[in-house]
């Protein structure tokens, strides 16, 4: 588990001021407490790797994956069931029983029987499945009760079917099989061939220590959970589709702060779950990858307010750097109970409630992302927007810092925990980044500094929502900002900004398609939109914007340019109505009445 919180930049003095007396100034003035937005960067500068290196480590070594053909047992399962020169297996009926280390080659079919492996502790058991069908009618049908580690290979061409009963008896009780396939010991799963798990009464593939997957073809079906590791769960690549009622990927020690973690180097995971897709007790980490993941019916589907049924989740936190991801979800698409981090990758997003949510701390700083269905598209207690592309259609916030209404589009507690504080931040540094809201564009709970990028708002139609809604300052030093909306609740970047803002509230409603354009009294364009709806109030701010400048607004006509979200940049005016001319004189003009709170009237 990672550790992320806020501490001081300065945590002693030196000796020789120490030795002056100057500890009484100390005690004065305190110790110097980083700013908000050293602390947002702090919190949200962790990778992958380093997050790995906080938690425990895996069990997996370079000489799991290699062995001697010679040394192979043979195991043919049947009716009766074939040993060949071993007096380390032991037969009983239907139920082959493995004994001591060494590599043992499984082929054949048992119609209902048992592979056990009940090897001494510290004991390497391979366990090669050269084309295995293998059913228990009355519980689990492939178990280790004893052994250090075992290595399950899928030879080339192999094709393994592992099966369980339905009904029989699970408990919470310590080692008691609850899956198909199931394991106390440290567990990997090696090869190019195929697995396929059905877990008929609880889980799929279940190992009570660590699980690594480090390749194969690999299909579960499951009552419950798909693949659980309760100490971790390493997918270092494979192809992964797993249709489950409870999480799809799920890591859940609860007792240890370094284990319960989720890591995905690369791979295909597909998931089509009752609850979560990838669930951790505390970090899921992924450097790469295509996921396909389906959660709780997906985005238009209403299930419980008691179900989890989100994408991808990290109690802790949730940390991501490449990959390709689509997601349908009833509730949040991606999750963290306190940080979640994405560096890179390409998301199509669709959720019954947030598309991202983190309680503490949340940044992208790079990637594209398109949240095409959302009841708030990005959420947290603070937001760093450094790179990318984002896209967020949102039935309620397109982007909100700690608040809003306390709920969902699923009837879902929303905002959770959430409270107002000035100390919260949404800080934007670069990107492009649009939103299509029906609540507020933006609603912060707390402050917003803009330094870069783009920021285009197609916001909402209803007063008493705004385009832009923050409680604290709204500083603007660099970047482009066009947001449309109502004018009820109409406010824009307020004197602290070193950019020059604009803020018009039309003294009539302005239909949806309708262009605004800015420009200067020689007729050279400062900015051109359409908002995709209905507009009263329209904020503006850029470089562009000069002091001592006079400018004309207009409002219809029609430009020759393509519109990319609503902004035309470039190609012929031809000039609608003129609305008004205006010369700004100070950091932020305000044309016409309206607005509320700071940068509004």
């Amino acid at each position: 588990m990672i550790q992320l919180f806020r501490k001081p930049l300065f945590t002693s003095l030196p000796d020789a001021v120490l030795a002056t007396g100057l500890i009484l100034l100390m005690g004065m003035w305190g110790c110097q407490e980083p700013s908000l937005e050293e602390e947002l960067e702090e919190n949200t500068s962790v990778t992958v790797d380093e997050a790995v290196a906080k938690n425990e480590g895996d069990h997996e070594e370079a000489s799991d994956y290699i062995w001697e053909s010679g040394s192979e047992v043979s195991i043919i399962l049947s009716d009766g069931v074939i040993v060949e020169n071993s007096d380390q297996v032991k037969v009983s009926g239907s139920k082959v029983t493995i004994t001591a280390a060494g590599n043992y080659r499984l082929t054949g079919k048992l119609s209902d029987g048992q592979v056990v492996v009940e090897a001494p502790e510290g004991a390497l058991v391979r366990l090669i499945l050269a084309g295995v069908t293998l059913t228990n009618s009355s519980g689990a049908a492939l178990v280790v009760n004893s052994a250090g580690k075992v290595i399950l290979v899928l030879p080339d061409g192999a094709v393994n079917s592992i099966t369980d009963g339905t009904g029989y008896t699970t408990t919470a009780a310590s080692d008691v099989p609850n899956a198909a396939l199931y394991s106390t010991a440290d567990l990997s799963i090696f090869g190019n061939g195929i697995l396929q798990v059905k877990g008929n009464t609880n889980d799929g593939i279940a190992s009570k220590d660590g699980l690594i997957i480090k390749s194969g073809n690999i299909t579960v079906e499951a009552v419950d959970d798909g693949i659980r590791g309760k100490d971790y769960l390493v997918v270092r690549a494979g192809h992964l589709s797993i249709t489950c009622g409870g999480d799809g990927l799920t890591s859940d020690n609860e007792e240890e702060s370094k284990r319960g973690y989720i890591r995905v180097e690369t791979g295909e995971v597909k998931v089509v779950s009752g609850g979560d897709g990838l669930s951790a007790q505390t970090d899921v980490l992924i450097q790469d990858g295509v996921f396909d993941l389906t959660c709780g019916g997906g985005s238009s589907k209403l299930v419980s307010a008691l179900v989890s049924s989100k994408g991808i989740k990290g109690l802790v936190s949730v940390i991501i750097e490449k990959g390709t991801y689509t997601i349908s979800t009833s509730d949040d698409a991606l999750h963290s109970n306190h940080t979640l981090i994405i560096s890179g990758g390409t998301f199509v997003i669709s959720s019954g409630d947030d598309g991202m949510h983190a309680d503490a701390y949340l940044a992208l700083k790079g990637g594209e992302y398109r949240i095409d269905k959302s009841f708030e598209g990005i959420e947290s207690a603070n937001i760093l927007l450094e790179s990318g592309k984002i896209r967020i259609v949102s039935s309620d916030d397109g982007i909100n810092i700690a608040g809003g209404n306390d709920g969902s589009g699923m009837g879902r507690p929303g905002q959770g925990s959430f409270s107002n504080s000035a100390n919260q931040l949404l800080q934007i540094k670069g990107g492009d980044i649009v939103v299509y809201a029906v609540g507020d564009g933006i609603d912060i709970n707390g402050s917003v500094e803009m330094s870069g990028g783009t920021l285009l708002v197609h916001g909402p139609t209803s007063n008493n929502n705004g385009a832009l809604d923050y409680d604290g300052f709204f500083n603007i030093t660099g970047g482009l900002l066009v947001a449309a909306g109502s004018a009820g609740m109409a406010q824009a970047p307020g004197t602290g900004s070193k950019q020059n803002v604009l803020l018009i509230n039309f003294s009539a409603v302005k239909k949806a398609g309708t262009l605004c354009r800015i420009q200067s009294t020689d007729s050279q364009e400062i900015v051109t939109f359409i908002p995709s709806r209905n507009y009263q109030s329209l904020v503006y701010s850029s470089p562009t914007l000069a002091r001592g400048t006079t400018y004309d607004v207009y409002t219809g006509g029609s430009t020759t340019a393509t519109a990319n979200e609503g902004l035309c940049l470039g190609g012929t005016y031809t000039p609608g109505t003129k609305y008004t001319s205006f010369t700004p004189s100070s950091v932020v003009t305000r044309i016409g009445q309206g607005g509320m709170g700071p940068g509004g009237w």
